[in-house]
């Protein structure tokens, strides 16, 4: 008598990766489908042979949808949507080998595996100059205002210009590289009137501005390592006549009347002078004539 005896396999072991726990470091500028983890990284082996089934989800709140598995039979996990290094710094992966589809009736093993990303800043903002004003919720873009300065006609100031509302400055937005900035007059110079400082910013005369006008510059920050990373700001300096004296009252107390019960926007008169209206004037001798 021949007796054949069949030993069906029972699912009885769970799936197993070859590493439970991964690092990567990725710069913030990494292109889209770019591979993050490769598969044979994390493939898992199930002593059963039986066919593992992948699933990929993130613990930290905001990180969804940037990574992804390439299907659910292979665990490569490349990156999915663009990376922002004001939105995110790290997240954390976690990875699910299963012996059985999900959803599936039948029992089923899992595994877990690990998978820390850390995101790098990369150089992909240029220079702000400040003060600025940010202008979306995510602080990453900032506009800045036009600097604004006086210079007296044909006076030459050997210090800096004083600018509104501060001085020329400009800084890396991408605050962990803080790459170093230079700064250059790139038009509205008319006979080269001005400098800048090309390391501090500051605003100098060259020579005597002649003229009554004003000039319009238009001021460039680069960054050192990448000049294709730049930004242009104007800085109005306006040409006036020098003021050597200070308005004044031409009377120290001025003395009014006016009359009980009277309307709103009525006229205050001259003491003792119901009928002239009380008028307060000022003086500047630098316009005797005026």
């Amino acid at each position: 008598l021949n007796i054949f005896v069949t030993i069906l396999n029972m699912n009885d072991n769970s799936p197993v990766f070859k590493e439970t726990n991964l690092t990567r470091v990725i710069p913030e500028d990494t292109k889209v489908n770019t591979t993050i983890v490769a598969r044979e990284d994390l493939r898992a082996s199930d002593a059963d042979l039986d066919t593992i089934f992948y699933e990929l989800s993130t613990t930290v709140l905001g990180t969804d949808g940037y990574f992804a598995i390439k299907g659910v039979n292979n665990p490569e996990i490349y990156l999915q949507k663009a990376l922002d290094y004001e939105k995110f710094k790290l997240t954390t992966l976690v990875l699910y080998a299963r012996d059985r589809p999900v959803g599936s009736n039948d029992a089923t093993n899992t595994a877990t595996a690990t998978i820390n990303v850390f995101i790098e800043q990369a150089d992909t903002k240029s220079p702000w100059f400040l003060p600025c004003t940010f202008i979306n919720t995510d602080h990453s873009i900032c506009i800045s205002s036009p600097y604004i300065g006086r210079v007296n006609i044909s006076e030459m100031s050997t210090e800096p210009l004083t600018l509104e509302p501060g001085p020329i400055y400009a800084i890396d937005p991408d605050y962990t590289l803080n790459e170093k900035i230079v700064y250059s007059i790139v038009g509205g110079n008319t006979d080269k009137v001005f400098s800048v400082d090309a390391d501090t910013g500051n605003l100098t005369m060259n020579k005597a501005a002649t003229s009554p006008d004003r000039y319009l510059l238009q001021v460039m920050a680069t960054q050192v390592n990448n000049i294709q990373k730049y930004s242009i700001v104007s800085v109005e300096i306006k040409v006036i006549n020098k003021s050597d004296f200070a308005p004044y009252f031409e009377s120290r107390i001025y003395n009014g009347t006016v009359l009980v019960g009277l309307a709103p926007r009525s006229f205050v008169f001259q003491a003792g002078e119901t009928s002239r209206p009380l008028m307060i004037t000022a003086a500047d001798d630098d316009f005797p004539n005026v």
